[in-house]
């Protein structure tokens, strides 16, 4: 088995391109009146266990963190990778993003001269890694580099870890166009209004089955089984045979048996000859065969039909298939349905329009009307099954809601599985909705969700019946590419056949024989969105504001007679996020007096007074000195006013 090596770490410092800002790796400037203000470094906090004011090694770990961050002269920039353009009896496959995370999805295959993108996802981001950034990229640099031989980029299917990227980053390659299926077609477009600033997609609708040539590839679109409907993989033709990407996906089966749809689509796609396959590992860490989407229509209906209060349904709004059953069944039965939160809003506009719902429009009521109607008439289709602090089933179950107030005849059904990441808040949903005394049903308890990727029995027999030579797990962190590895290698495959990448990980398939991974990697450091700025991560930023969170900041406003040196007055205190300046008057007397002592100190003989120096020497005590009284590291902020 082929493992890429270890990635090198990202160069610190960065700077969005779409605003002017400090030139790379220089730390940008604060608000004027900060402005020369240093802090105390996040290393103190190594040193807690012990007491007084931390020694000269912590107090130079913190002169070496305030330092700027990125390129120096003493310390240049390691030069970016970009290998050359591969020869005519080369298949270069470049991830970008999706192979050591789940989310961010986007990869490259090169060949015959021409280059194409498998989707352009994002990653949603947590406020604990990377506090006030939206969202997450693939780096596209190395596609900048090579934008005149970038053709098109193809979309396997409408989430937003596949499609999300695309109002960021199409522009930055030359705004290719965009081959998919009309459901995701719609969902682009629809997702692009959000941002009119941004260049508009140019669209390109492929039907199942139907093959384009592109530049100088032959390309066939085949449909996948997934959680929303017009998925699909991609066979892209090679002189050395097709390179397949699945997408998202698992198997359509019948306790373990694929369906005969299943075994005619996958063994019609391995009677080619087929270079690499590139397939789905988010459920590679599970054994066996996921629950069929059938078998959980089969429980919902069950459940729809002998509930005897009011029901209400917390899932997923991409799953357009279940939620479309769901309506069906209810109108079916006289129920009438409510829709709660935006994005199921916005997904049944998108059903309705592509013709996967047909409904009655009396079927559809408000939430204002639900009094109009007896409880076992009224099924309620909400957003927030991950515990959202502020979607619909959080707001129904803490009483906040305007119109639905839970009482003990209500049955919630949560048709969703925890993602990793929410167990917390979850729980939190759960024992909100129980304090309402309902009934409650979710995936534990019966068969209300299924997932949308295929476990290990599946993708082992993907891949059997697809037979290529060579083997990439994707879409999915290391860990579960690595369990797709081991799964496919025990039931067969050769070890040298299978290769474990990073994002970033160049990998070259030279005559459809061998296959080399080079040792450089290219730009692979995430993108983010950050406001109106989309760029490299600013590594200080970030840090910046973890400290924030952690330790608050103190900051200090002084004015200095710059002929004397002295004080003119106390100093001023602000602090947020430290301390409660109210119960803790007894540090903030000491804190001003040694403020006065440091200040004049240091201004002692010095002629003229340099503010800077001063600056420096007043934030190192006072770091020192807040260390020593409270265990914590804040950051020093000193604002020094010379008159």
């Amino acid at each position: 088995m082929s493992t890429a090596p270890a990635p090198a770490p990202a160069p610190r410092g960065g700077t969005p391109s779409d605003k002017p800002q400090a030139p790379r790796g220089e730390r940008p400037a604060r608000a004027a009146s900060f402005r020369g203000a240093s802090r105390p470094a996040g290393g103190a906090r190594s040193s807690r266990s012990g007491q007084g004011r931390p020694g000269k090694a912590t107090r130079d770990i913190r002169r070496t963190l305030r330092r700027p961050m990125g390129p120096s002269a003493s310390a240049p920039k390691a030069a970016e990778y970009y290998p050359d353009a591969p020869g005519s009896n080369v298949v270069r496959i470049v991830p970008l993003g999706g192979v050591e995370e789940v989310g961010r999805n986007m990869f490259t295959v090169e060949a015959n001269g021409d280059i194409f993108i498998f989707d352009v996802g994002f990653q949603f981001t947590s406020e604990d890694g990377n506090p006030g950034v939206d969202y997450l990229l693939p780096n596209t640099k190395y596609l900048e580099k090579n934008i005149d031989r970038v053709r098109a980029v193809f979309i396997t299917h409408g989430h937003l870890d596949h499609i999300g990227g695309i109002p960021f980053l199409m522009n930055r390659f030359g705004n290719p166009p965009i081959y998919t299926q009309n459901l995701s077609a719609i969902m682009i477009a629809k997702r692009q209004e959000e941002y009119p600033d941004m260049p508009k997609p140019n669209l390109v609708v492929v039907e199942p089955g139907s093959t384009h040539t592109i530049g100088n590839t032959k390309v066939k679109f085949f449909p996948v089984t997934h959680s929303i409907p017009d998925s699909m993989g991609i066979s892209m033709s090679t002189p050395y045979g097709n390179v397949i990407a699945t997408g998202d996906l698992k198997l359509d089966h019948n306790n373990g048996i694929p369906t005969e749809e299943e075994t005619k689509k996958w063994g019609a796609l391995g009677a080619e000859k087929n270079l690499m396959f590139i397939a789905d590992s988010t459920n590679a860490e599970r054994d066996g065969f996921s629950v069929p989407e059938r078998k959980v229509h089969e429980t919902l209906a069950e459940i729809i039909k002998t509930v005897p209060g009011r029901l209400i349904i917390g899932t997923f709004a991409s799953q357009f298939e279940r939620m479309v059953k769901i309506i069906e069944i209810s109108e079916s039965l006289g129920k009438k349905i409510v829709t709660e939160g935006r994005s199921i809003k916005t997904n049944l506009e998108i059903a309705q329009k592509t013709g996967l719902l047909k409904l009655d429009k009396s079927t559809l009521i408000s939430a204002q009307e639900i009094g109009d109607y007896p409880p076992d008439k009224i099924v309620v289709l909400a957003t927030g099954a991950q515990g959202e602090e502020f979607a619909a089933l959080m707001r129904i179950a803490t009483k906040q809601h305007k119109n639905i107030v839970l009482n003990e005849r209500d049955t919630i059904v949560l048709s969703s599985s925890v993602i990793p990441g929410n167990e917390i808040s979850v729980q939190k949903l759960k024992d909100n909705l129980y304090r309402n005394k309902v009934t409650l049903i979710h995936y534990r308890s019966s068969d209300v969700h299924s997932t949308g990727h295929g476990n290990t029995g599946e993708l082992v027999w993907i891949n059997k019946q697809v037979n290529a030579k060579f083997f990439m797990p994707a879409y999915g962190y290391f860990s579960m590419t690595s369990c797709h590895a081991k799964a496919v290698e025990q039931a067969g495959r050769p070890r040298e056949s299978i290769v474990l990448a990073d994002n970033g990980t160049v990998i070259d398939i030279v005559d459809g024989e061998r296959m080399d991974v080079h040792k450089e990697k290219v730009p692979s450091a995430p993108l983010i969105v950050d406001g109106f700025s989309i760029g490299d991560m600013q590594e200080v930023v970030i840090r910046d504001r973890q400290m924030l969170a952690k330790d608050g900041m103190f900051v200090i406003i002084a004015t200095v007679n710059l002929k004397t040196g002295k004080l003119r007055k106390s100093p001023d205190i602000i602090s947020r996020g430290f301390i409660y300046l109210r119960e803790s008057q007894d540090l903030l007397n000491q804190a001003r007096l040694l403020i006065k002592k440091t200040v004049e100190d240091s201004t002692q003989g010095m002629n003229p007074v340099d503010l800077d120096f001063v600056k420096n020497t007043l934030s190192d005590t006072m770091a020192g000195y807040l260390f020593s009284r409270t265990n914590k590291a804040p950051m020093v902020i000193p604002v020094l006013i010379g008159v």
